[in-house]
């Protein structure tokens, strides 16, 4: 999995537990300043480094597919991605942009600046200095239990496949 798609999928359950503690606003559209805080929250969170490199990721991608059956213009299909990734730099912006409206909605303006507040004290600025590496440590643990659990289940199916006199 390359690390943007690591990154969504863990800003994903960071955003989602934090969002299912919050008091949601019933589908109402949220307010200029809601969104203005929510974006602050953002920058002194660093969100940007997880779909910073979206546009170029994506446009690789689809040079790398279109490239599988072009192979002939790989050369043409290189100068056109650069162009395209320069054309649509900035773009990244409108997933940041969602991310502060999505914050705005699930959080009333009052507990976006507690939050905010929260995240500017020394507390709030050392879980966001230990957090990635939390994260990362957390990730990494779950892969090794995960390697280590499956190994015992996969035991448990030979052990009792081998109960029934069937090898596997």
């Amino acid at each position: 999995m390359n690390r943007f798609s690591r990154a969504l999928g863990v800003a994903g359950l960071v955003f989602g537990v934090m969002s299912a503690g919050a008091t949601a606003q019933a589908q109402q559209k949220p307010s200029a300043a809601a969104i203005s805080t929510a974006k602050e929250i953002l920058v002194i969170k660093k969100a940007t480094s997880m779909y910073e490199s979206a546009v170029p990721g994506l446009v690789q991608r689809t040079k790398t597919t279109l490239l599988q059956s072009n192979l002939n213009y790989q050369k043409d299909l290189n100068e056109v991605a650069a162009k395209i990734v320069k054309d649509l730099t900035g773009r990244e912006k409108e997933i940041g942009d969602e991310m502060a409206k999505q914050y705005a909605t699930d959080f009333t303006e009052q507990e976006l600046k507690d939050l905010l507040a929260f995240l500017r004290s020394p507390i709030g600025r050392k879980m966001i200095e230990q957090e990635p590496k939390t994260i990362d440590a957390s990730l990494a643990f779950m892969d090794k239990w995960a390697q280590s659990f499956a190994e015992e289940i996969n035991g448990k199916f030979r052990a009792e496949m081998r109960a029934r006199g069937k090898e596997i």
